[in-house]
């Protein structure tokens, strides 16, 4: 069909043309409408792109290439449900979770890479979700707890900080069990505490005889455990402390607000591989538990 350039081609007035421009902008109107979902872009490329934090053993650890962990078995699970081909994002993290929402879910680092299309590792917390509206955090798949790791036969139970006198300590740098732990009255354990790059290389330090404890995550002291020939020898041990949550924090997943079909499908996926047990066997086979979020 030919197109007509002006007013005076088509052979209508300026009345004629404003009375017309609503039914254009009509229109215009539908074909935006035509513009394909989140969802849609997603199957039509056939890949899931999935963040997931570097350094997180045991959840995702190891170089990019290679990386390797629960998150990383739960992606692929997730995405050959949804018959799509897995891309891995893997990223720092930042200072904190509300920049890795920003950087990894909805607008993308300002160093070029992201957003993904859903992020892996998130916590599912109100306060967390009131802050951050540009994203839709769902999808619990695991509740996490800190626990103390400890040996039995040199530390028969740990009930209190008050059992941990004394002892010799490992915790993760930068962590909220560290902060706790060696703030607690005033600093009395300070002293016997000695800082690790990771969760995992603190309870090392335990399971290898060289510290009598480690505060840190359940996951992290069951995959230090999980490494050892004797399991039995080891003992992880709930303690209350002031600004530590007693009953852990649930794990989910983060999507662009306006990617509701996406969550959907991914919340369909999660709740697929919980009642077939897939999910239960990621966990086994990386020696962690499946605890109810």
């Amino acid at each position: 069909m030919k197109v007509l350039n002006s007013t005076k081609q088509a052979g209508l007035s300026r009345r004629q043309v404003l009375a017309a421009a609503p039914l254009m902008l009509g229109v215009h109107g539908m074909v935006g409408a035509q513009e394909p979902s989140p969802m849609e872009k997603i199957k039509s490329r056939g890949v899931l792109k999935v963040a997931v934090y570097k350094d997180n053993a045991p959840y995702s650890s190891g170089p990019n290439a290679d990386i390797q962990g629960l998150d990383v078995a739960l992606a692929k699970a997730l995405a050959a449900k949804l018959n799509l081909q897995l891309a891995l994002l893997p990223f720092d993290a930042g200072e904190n979770m509300n920049d890795d929402l920003r950087n990894m879910v909805w607008k993308g680092h300002y160093l070029g890479y992201g957003p993904a299309d859903v992020m892996i590792h998130v916590p599912v917390d109100r306060y967390l979700m009131n802050e951050n509206k540009q994203v839709l955090i769902f999808g619990s798949y695991v509740r996490e707890h800190l626990v103390v790791l400890h040996n039995q036969s040199k530390l028969s139970r740990v009930d209190n900080p008050e059992d941990l006198q004394g002892k010799t300590i490992a915790v993760e740098k930068g962590s909220g069990a560290a902060s706790a732990l060696m703030g607690y009255r005033g600093g009395m354990l300070r002293e016997k505490i000695s800082i690790f790059k990771d969760g995992v290389d603190a309870a090392k330090m335990v399971t290898t005889g060289q510290f009598d404890a480690a505060y840190v995550s359940r996951a992290q002291a069951e995959s230090a455990v999980h490494m050892t020939s004797d399991k039995s020898a080891w003992v992880l041990s709930s303690v209350p402390l002031p600004g530590v949550m007693p009953a852990g924090w649930p794990l989910g997943m983060a999507v662009k607000a306006d990617n509701k079909e996406l969550a959907s499908a991914l919340d369909g996926a999660l709740s697929a591989l919980r009642q077939s047990g897939e999910l239960l066997k990621l966990f086994q086979s990386h020696g962690l538990t499946l605890a109810a979020p």
